[in-house]
């Protein structure tokens, strides 16, 4: 928002809904999360909680589909309060981009976080005498990152053929482990009374609270569809097309997740081992379908290199975000944080802030024994937080701010759409930060609280120091603002464009 559409739209609809589809990545991450549902509800929780998550999901990515076809912005969100009031706009853009920065580089981690989950699985499976320490999923978990970093840094070229290779690779994948699965497994076949109504709760909170703590998963499995805005200058007519997408994407992962939940449960053979083992329920079900540890851990190269690609495409989003909101000067050095390296043309800065903030989420994992849940908690409740603002916002204003666009959704619908959005996002947003597990003790407490306070002291000190005399919110083109214009050229390629005249 503020510069003339000057990016040169290469990406259609279907490739840039693969590349959405690639990011959510929704049965592979909803599969290697079980350990968080499982216990949380059972089956109950994990069919019946992804169904929640997904409907409530479709309502946000509805109701921010609407800002994205008014203002097809890459800087999304933090940019959409600009239909706020003048005097609170500044305030309600630098809290909207602190918490969807901080909700993508926790998401960032998620895929270091999985990846090192089913590695100490195959491990464990494979060596029964293994015992797992914490700083071994730690070391794991870096080496993943600095993978990511290393792809996003020196092979930024590559980037259009990693993400096309990304889809290609997801359905092939679902596709070859649904068909093995139920081939080998047939026909020992749970009961669909067993897929869809078995509930347990190890959990030690009450049986309702419980379940409600299992609705994490589904979050992690749809979130991350605001990546579509952050990408929506390089599609043609993005105000029409962009909205699609990020309403297909969630459609087709709550569509995808939920079969592919549906195909491991009627072959989950005992649910309590797949719980308690040691490789992971993910992978114990694969062992129980096939009755092969070779064949199982085969098919788990699908999701390993699944939750790769996705980590790749995710530190690319969580980077540009980073860099696009110091380029506003919402972060501490935001000058430093902003530059684009000449050569690499990639936001370099960004980028080694991306990684050194997800190695310090990761030091989660040498303290508590639910760093799992603590990490996808702090991915989830601060992009909710990022995209319920502007619908709360656009609530409070009548929902009449918005100018004429080519997506609206009837009033009725819009209504109901934004209430829900806000509903869950409000509920969750506590429920979340509750430990895993009752009693409570500093081994197993959520110290997504932990993060959450750090980042709102760092933010709000920030704001007074900096922030409320210099930061005025996203710089607006009236052209933008009037539906004119959709998006505004890429920042990063933008600069290097200037550099290259400056040379010339």
């Amino acid at each position: 928002m503020g510069h003339k559409a000057e990016l040169k739209r290469n990406f259609s609809m279907l490739s840039m809904l693969g590349l959405a589809f690639a990011i959510l990545n929704s049965w592979t991450a909803l599969s290697a999360s079980l350990s968080i549902s499982l216990p949380s509800g059972g089956c109950v929780s994990v069919i019946w909680g992804l169904i929640t998550a997904g409907i409530c999901n479709l309502c946000m990515s509805a109701s921010l589909a609407e800002f994205l076809s008014a203002y097809p912005t890459a800087g999304g969100q933090y940019h959409w309060v600009a239909v706020s009031w003048e005097n609170w706009m500044p305030a309600l853009s630098w809290i909207t981009g602190w918490a969807n920065a901080s909700g993508w580089v926790a998401l960032t981690a998620t895929g270091g976080l999985l990846g090192s989950e089913l590695i100490i699985g195959v491990i464990s499976l494979m060596h029964p005498s293994y015992v797992s320490q914490r700083w071994h999923q730690f070391l794991i978990y870096i080496a993943y990152n600095v993978i990511a970093f290393l792809i996003n840094a020196f092979m930024n070229s590559l980037l259009p053929l990693f993400t096309k290779g990304a889809f290609i690779w997801s359905l092939t994948g679902f596709a070859v482990i649904c068909i093995t699965l139920l081939a080998c497994a047939a026909p020992n076949y749970s009961s669909g009374e067993f897929v869809f109504g078995k509930f347990i709760n190890e959990t030690g909170w009450p049986d309702g609270l419980a379940w409600l703590l299992g609705l994490l998963q589904g979050g992690l499995g749809l979130t991350g569809f605001d990546g579509v805005a952050h990408m929506i200058e390089e599609i043609p007519n993005p105000s029409i097309v962009g909205p699609r997408i990020m309403i297909g994407c969630v459609l087709i992962g709550t569509f995808t997740g939920t079969i592919f939940l549906i195909v491991l449960l009627f072959v989950s053979g005992n649910i309590y081992d797949d719980i308690s083992s040691t490789a992971t329920p993910l992978l114990q079900i694969f062992v129980n379908a096939t009755g092969s540890n070779a064949g199982s851990i085969c098919l788990l190269i699908f999701p390993l290199v699944c939750v790769l690609f996705a980590s790749i495409t995710i530190m690319t989003t969580s980077s540009r975000m980073i860099y696009a909101f110091a380029r506003d000067g919402g972060l501490p050095a935001s000058p430093f944080f902003s530059k684009v390296h000449n050569k690499l043309e990639v936001p370099l800065n960004a980028l080694y802030l991306t990684n050194i903030l997800v190695i310090i989420f990761g030091c989660i994992f040498l303290g508590s024994s639910s760093a799992f849940n603590a990490i996808v908690s702090a991915s989830v409740v601060m992009l909710d937080i990022a995209y319920g603002i502007p619908i709360a916002v656009n609530c409070l204003r009548g929902r009449k701010m918005l100018p004429e666009r080519s997506f609206v959704l009837p009033s009725a619908v819009g209504w109901t759409a934004n209430l829900v959005a806000l509903g869950y996002i409000s509920f969750t947003t506590v429920l979340f930060l509750f430990p895993p597990d009752y009693p409570v003790t500093g081994s197993n407490m959520n110290y997504c609280v932990a993060v959450f306070g750090i980042i709102l002291v760092i933010s709000m000190f920030q704001w007074i120091v900096d922030g409320r005399k210099n930061f005025t919110g996203p710089r607006m083109d009236v052209d933008v603002l009037s539906g004119q214009v959709g998006a505004g050229s890429d920042p990063v390629e933008e600069v290097v464009q200037q550099n290259d005249l400056q040379e010339k």
